[in-house]
């Protein structure tokens, strides 16, 4: 008897437009600096997995009921969200030698909706301790980086139906958004699913004017020609994948310790979370002394602007935020030392240094090259667990569990997402090298911090 894992196996794929045409999709849409620096890093895979009700009727109408609801409220979503059904697309100019890179919203064929299934079950995916490498086939987009959406949809949705299970999979191009914006789309989505009309009118509607410098033309080009000159493609190293849960009662507590060891009550829980997962995988790393090492968050600039932008604004609005030090100094001082540290990047981010950024950026554009970004002696804060990832509904109760695909991972990636019970509590997902991994999950100082998940995870 073969022992092959189960391979996924696509039933049908299609391509969804938005239901009718705003007048405002009909025009090139513009990238700020934000959005152009990405073109080269991955699209954004995050998704959610599902319990299969019981159903009174057989399984095929269940199924055949939740594609086409779910088409159908994505073509409604796509009339808000008009970019994600589009294609980028490169003008090249000579004289000087550039390229303009931009978003044709309306001459594409749409967002793909993509059906697939798998003979394994919800428990195969969420009992393993590290996270099984079939999650990373839950994504259409798989390795793609963002440049490649002039070819691939900017949008693409994979439903796969395990077993006992349905996984909803959105990989979206991050030149279009970042997690604020992905997630903005998602909790949309849901929404429009669960109202289950045409005529929706939506809590939040995004604001597509995207953000310019005053005096400052949106028509930016780049200083390349080809594509080599600014895209590379980077394959991590192999990885081991973990979750790791932590209670409202135990960030609480770490937090109170941070504060009284740095004598001040300003230390926030994730700047003290974030600093106790640099401390102890540099510890888990065994780096020499003098090694310099960084934990980088990914900020939201949005309301650090004057004047704010607003969370509706649909776009990239980030910035990578830092914390400094050497390996010997990080783990001679204790946890409120490092978490300070990352308290004081945070203050330290003003209006003023997301304005001087962009100005910089517009006399020499750079686009982020992962090769560059992944250091092994460093690392990096994504994701939020601010975003409302359980709140989002399709007609099968609340998610059991959210996952992410292989993008934009490396070695030292960890991403928070909201616990499953809320509340505070914080699923943290890591990306390690193994030898690495084995020497944090015996790591007394992070051990003792995480707790036992609401379930199987």
């Amino acid at each position: 008897m073969s022992t092959n894992p189960p391979k996924i196996r696509y039933i049908s794929e299609s391509f969804i437009k938005p239901q009718y045409a705003l007048e405002e999709s009909k025009r090139p849409l513009y990238l700020t600096p934000w959005d152009l620096a990405m073109l080269s890093a991955n699209y954004i895979q995050k998704g959610l997995l599902f319990t299969k009700p019981p159903t009174e009727n057989s399984q095929e109408d269940f199924i055949k009921t939740l594609l086409d609801r779910l088409k159908h409220s994505l073509s409604v979503t796509l009339v808000h969200f008009y970019p994600l059904a589009g294609r980028l697309v490169t003008q090249k100019n000579e004289n000087p030698s550039s390229s303009l890179i931009f978003v044709d919203c309306s001459n594409s064929p749409g967002a793909k909706f993509i059906y697939a299934d798998l003979d394994m079950t919800i428990s195969d995916i969420l009992s393993p301790i590290d996270v099984p490498s079939i999650v990373q086939s839950f994504f259409d987009h798989d390795r793609a980086v963002n440049y490649d959406g002039h070819t691939m949809p900017l949008l693409s949705i994979q439903v796969t139906e395990l077993k006992d299970g349905i996984f909803i999979g959105c990989s979206m191009n991050h030149c279009l958004g970042d997690g604020t914006s992905y997630w903005h789309f998602f909790n949309t989505w849901s929404e429009i699913f669960q109202a289950q009309g045409n005529n929706i009118s939506i809590t939040r509607p995004p604001i597509h004017k995207r953000w310019f410098p005053d005096g400052v033309n949106p028509i930016i080009n780049l200083p390349f020609t080809h594509q080599d000159e600014f895209i590379s493609r980077f394959e991590a190293p192999k990885l081991r994948e973990r979750m790791f849960h932590f209670s409202s009662e135990s960030i609480a507590k770490l937090k109170a310790k941070a504060n009284a060891e740095s004598n001040t009550n300003k230390i926030s829980s994730f700047q003290t979370l974030s600093a106790l997962v640099w401390r102890c995988i540099t510890r888990a790393r065994r780096l020499p002394c003098d090694q310099i090492t960084n934990c980088n968050l990914s900020a939201n600039n949005r309301s650090r602007m004057e004047p704010s932008l607003s969370n509706d604004y649909f776009g990239n609005s980030l910035h990578a935020l830092r914390g400094v030090t050497t390996a010997g100094e990080l783990l001679e001082h204790n946890l409120g030392w490092a978490a300070w540290k990352l308290h004081e990047a945070v203050v330290n981010h003003t209006d003023q240094v997301v304005r001087d950024w962009v100005d910089t950026w517009l006399q020499s554009p750079i686009v982020y090259q992962l090769i560059k970004i992944f250091n092994k002696y460093s690392v990096m804060m994504g994701s939020s667990p601010r975003f409302n990832m359980y709140g989002n509904e399709f007609g099968m109760g609340k998610a059991v569990a959210l996952r992410s695909g292989y993008a934009n991972k490396f070695d030292g990636k960890v991403s928070s997402y909201q616990g499953y019970e809320g509340g505070g509590s914080i699923d943290l997902e890591v990306c390690l090298q193994p030898d690495s991994m084995s020497a944090l999950e015996s790591d007394e100082e992070f051990m003792d911090a995480v707790s036992l998940p609401h379930q199987l995870h």
